[in-house]
C-alpha cells in the first residue's frame, strides 16, 4: 500500500524554524519526484517546492528561496522540508506528494499525496 505520512508541523514564532518530514511506504522515493504543497483556507493548493531524483533538480516558490530547503534521505525513504526564518504568511497546511516522473508545478500533477500537516507561524 502506497502511503505518505507527514510530521513536524506545529506552531512557530516569526523568524523560527520547523522541519517537516514525509515518510514514504509502499514505494521507493528515489524513483519519484517529490513535492511539497501548501494550502491556505480559501485558496487553491499550490506547489511550493519539488525535487527530482532523476536529474537532481530542485524547485522553490520565489518567496521561499533562501529560507526553505527540500532534501531526500533515500536510506530512510523520507523527504524533509527545512523551513527557516518563518513568516506569518507561511501559515498553511503542508502536504507532500510524489510523482512518477518529473516535478509538476500543478498541485494536481502528482500520483500520491499525504494527509498534510498544519504549520502556524504566530507570536
Amino acid at each position: 500500500q502506497v502511503q505518505l505520512v507527514e510530521s513536524g508541523g506545529g506552531l512557530a514564532p516569526p523568524g523560527g524554524s520547523l522541519r517537516l518530514s514525509c515518510a514514504a511506504s509502499g514505494f521507493r522515493l528515489n524513483y519519484y519526484a517529490i513535492g511539497w504543497l501548501r494550502q491556505v483556507p480559501g485558496k487553491n493548493r499550490e506547489v511550493v517546492s519539488c525535487t527530482s531524483t532523476r536529474d537532481g533538480s530542485r524547485y522553490y516558490l520565489d518567496s521561499m528561496k533562501g529560507r526553505f530547503t527540500i532534501s531526500v534521505d533515500n536510506t530512510k525513504n523520507t523527504v524533509y522540508f527545512q523551513m527557516n526564518n518563518l513568516k506569518p504568511e507561511d501559515t498553511a497546511v503542508y502536504t507532500c506528494a510524489a510523482a512518477n516522473g518529473r516535478c509538476s508545478d500543478s498541485a494536481w500533477g502528482y500520483d500520491h499525496y499525504g494527509q498534510g500537516t498544519q504549520v502556524t507561524v504566530s507570536s
